[in-house]
């Protein structure tokens, strides 16, 4: 009888084992569907050189000059079909003016980048800072605007110095990939130590000064 008792025990106790080791392996089961679909809803965009461009304007009395920057890496994080965070590299030795050709052209493109035997630091002095960076903080979502789906926040960092600014964007993802078309929004450049020709920093320059607003938009196309 004894004997018999213990092997009943012994079959009751394997049974027990086994379907405790069944449910846990369930639960690693389910862990491992959770991450899977979160994989599957995570998305992050290695931007590449030639994906991305941040066009400007600058203006003065007499006129105004327009042309592009080049974004030369960066990366954005999708999560569930919305740009959560990320962060953009500009290659500011390649500032371009479209509006100019010529010796006016590669003259106010040196100027721009300091490259010029004088003026080093008039504006962005490329050798010492050869690239500026923005870096989200934070997207909010628009709602009813025929332009834009997004609200757009980060920090600048422009010749050593570091900014918040925030700009309106329409941001769209699909299987095609990710674009991000932001409308104009403007900078002064005086936050970021750019005063030259600045009406507010230098007396008597009448018609001469440059405005210390510039124009600027942002276009990113990823097919990552």
């Amino acid at each position: 009888m004894k004997f018999q008792h213990l092997v009943i025990l012994l079959i009751g106790f394997t049974f027990f084992a086994s379907c405790k080791n069944d449910k846990t392996t369930d639960a690693t089961i389910g862990s491992a569907k959770t991450e899977a679909s979160k994989s599957a809803n995570s998305i992050t965009y290695n931007l590449k050189a030639g994906e991305g461009k941040v066009m400007w304007t600058g203006s003065k009395p007499a006129g105004k000059h327009s042309g592009f920057i080049n974004v030369s890496s960066g990366e954005l994080a999708i999560e569930n079909n919305k740009v959560t965070s990320g962060s953009i590299t500009l290659d500011m030795n390649s500032i371009t003016c479209t509006d100019l050709d010529g010796d006016s052209k590669a003259n106010l493109e040196a100027h721009l980048k300091g490259s010029k035997d004088k003026g080093k630091d008039d504006f962005f002095n490329v050798s010492q800072f050869p690239n500026a960076t923005f870096v989200i903080t934070k997207i909010t979502e628009i709602k009813n605007d025929p332009q834009s789906n997004s609200l757009v926040y980060g920090n600048l960092t422009l010749k050593g110095a570091t900014k918040e600014i925030g700009f309106k964007a329409n941001i769209s993802h699909d299987q095609n990939g990710l674009n991000v078309k932001s409308n104009d929004f403007s900078l002064n450049r005086t936050d970021w130590g750019i005063k030259y020709k600045s009406k507010n920093f230098i007396e008597g320059l009448k018609d001469k000064f440059i405005d210390d607003e510039i124009v600027l938009s942002i276009a990113i196309s990823s097919k990552n």
